[in-house]
């Protein structure tokens, strides 16, 4: 489904010619490569309308244009503010909607329709926030941002943005009954007058819940709003809420067919550099070619691992009882280190989010082995002999697809110990609706973009390369559902998910000795820094000790972070 800008009596138009050269990102709108394919029937999931228990709700695409400004925000550009249209009958606005101008426009707002009898009021009157008459910018006309004032028992989810100094009439908007709302907090900056956020002055926000993953009190539904607001941002936001599943309907989300035609057309395409030795496995490659298990004091002992894992200790915690490690004779623990792109798997989790409104599907990639890290010391480039390796290793992309229409929205990025998330008009795509992903050369962190992104800074940090190169491997070829617990019985967690434990050793090297081979290599005034900076990495990106599986990361359960 594509974007529509239509046009209300104040607004300008928002005109897209290919005469006429856009002269800003956001006067493009986005839209997916291809069409988005017929999905599988059953349930509820890309129906158009979602039932949060006594309210239902519409993801619109369609917006009037009312204010924008031409300068302050990210990158200096300015923002615009729009309002839905095409709302149908029966359903209200609940906010407005605003955008940064350095990003192709990709709106999307929810509307609301009373199914109880009572959920929805109009608002008793406005209070104007901030307004645009003062400020020395470059804007088409003036702005005025107002916040909605709800009648006792109901909170505001979102503003009102005009071009007129009257206030809006009270039918434009509605609150939401508080049992409905969810608490929020403030996200991404939007814009402010300067070029840079002032903690101080004038910010605009979007907006999602403060709780969020698959948690019975993570049912907070972000309406695609925002936050406008002056001063610093405090939390809890005591002026505006989100909406919430109030019954934790999962009717929304896809079933087995649908998830298989979403990996279908969403997969990713994985893009290794050409220099990459540590390529990915699946998980019964790594066991069936001689992975080991060792318990704590029976070191000399170490087990053959089962093709799925079955004699892995089940459940428990990371309390370092337990852990893998590479084969014992050197040849074949050379060999496995290397893993077999050809014998590949990558390992699905699909999970519920922001209230069931979204569904997320992480698709993790194990590597058996880490490779050495190489460093960017100003402009001498420094390989790290033995920090950063380590054995096993897991990566993760995570899509975020709509349960309105089935529409991908954003993907997460893993890298390291943290990650990145890229909205879909900043994405690169191919065959299709299919995002592609770079891995970083021997550390395996994933980018949406090829190049050098340096984990550091003052020009001293890790290197993470990458490229796109003959070695890729497309994920919808060879994947597993190994997990979705709102479908019950109908996907089979395999035994080594559940494995609590560390897949690989730590490792005994000496760090300091390590880091003077190093420091030989540097100039004198580098050496302190470049000591400082090693010393601050996390046990894992040393290489110091292996990583715990997919289900302990805080993502499982929680939201990408």
């Amino acid at each position: 489904m594509g974007n529509c800008l239509s046009l209300s009596p104040s607004a300008k138009v928002l005109s897209i010619s290919k005469k006429n050269k856009a002269s800003l990102p956001i006067d493009n709108i986005f839209k997916l490569p291809s069409p988005l394919p017929t999905w599988p029937a059953g349930n509820g999931f890309a129906s158009g309308v979602i039932n949060l228990g006594g309210l239902q709700v519409r993801q619109i695409s369609s917006f009037n244009k009312v204010w924008a400004t031409k300068e302050g925000g990210p990158d200096n550009l300015g923002a615009t503010f729009f309002e839905p249209s095409n709302v149908p009958q029966g359903f209200f606005m609940l906010g407005s909607y605003s955008q940064a101008n350095n990003q192709t426009f990709f709106g999307r707002v929810l509307v609301a329709k009373d199914d109880s009898g009572g959920a929805l009021k109009k608002p008793l009157d406005y209070t104007l926030v901030w307004s645009s008459e003062s400020s020395k910018i470059k804007q088409d006309g003036n702005g005025y941002i107002w916040l909605p004032t709800p009648p006792d028992g109901y909170k505001a989810v979102g503003h009102v943005v005009t071009s007129s100094p009257n206030k809006p009439s009270p039918d434009q908007i509605r609150c939401v009954r508080s049992d409905l709302t969810d608490q929020c907090e403030a996200h991404t900056w939007t814009w402010g007058p300067g070029k840079d956020k002032d903690e101080n002055g004038f910010n605009v926000y979007s907006l999602r819940p403060s709780i969020r993953g698959i948690q019975s009190q993570a049912m907070g539904v972000s309406v695609g709003s925002f936050l406008a607001y002056t001063g610093g941002v405090t939390s809890p936001l005591s002026n505006i809420a989100c909406l919430k599943n109030a019954k934790s309907n999962l009717s929304s989300m896809p079933n087995v067919k649908q998830i298989e035609a979403l990996l279908h057309t969403y997969s990713p395409w994985v893009y290794f550099h050409s220099d990459e030795i540590y390529l990915p496995s699946s998980v019964d490659w790594f066991f069936g070619n001689g992975a080991l298990l060792y318990k704590k004091g029976e070191e000399s002992k170490p087990a053959p691992i089962e093709p799925t894992g079955s004699n892995l200790p089940q459940g428990g915690s990371n309390d370092g009882a337990y852990w893998l490690d590479l084969p014992v004779d050197e040849g074949a623990k050379e060999r496995v280190k290397k893993g077999d792109l050809g014998n590949s798997q990558v390992y699905v989790h699909i999970k519920p989010m922001l209230g069931a409104t979204f569904t997320d599907i992480a698709i993790w990639v194990f590597y058996p082995f880490n490779g050495p890290a190489k460093a960017k010391v100003e402009m001498v480039n420094v390989p790290l002999g033995k920090i950063g390796e380590h054995v096993g290793d897991w990566e993760h992309v995570t899509l975020r697809v709509s349960n309105f229409n089935g529409e991908l929205q954003r993907v997460y990025f893993s890298e390291h110990s943290g990650g990145t998330w890229v909205d879909v008009p900043e994405l690169e795509f191919q065959n299709g609706n299919k995002p592609v992903a770079y891995a970083s050369l021997n550390g395996h962190a994933f980018y949406s973009k090829p190049g050098l992104v340096l984990q550091g800074s003052k020009g001293i940090g890790i290197r993470n390369d990458s490229e796109k190169s003959n070695l890729v491997m497309d994920t919808g070829l060879s994947y597993s559902v190994v997990s979705a617990d709102y479908l019950g019985s109908a996907v089979v967690e395999p035994p080594w998910l559940n494995y609590c434990r560390e897949w690989g050793p730590k490792l005994s090297y000496d760090l300091a000795e390590e880091i003077k081979k190093v420091e030989k290599l540097l100039p004198g005034p580098l050496k302190s820094a470049f000591d400082k900076f090693i010393k601050g990495l996390p046990s894992e990106v040393l290489g110091e000790e292996g990583p715990t599986g997919p289900k302990m990361k805080n993502s499982w359960t929680g939201d990408e972070v």
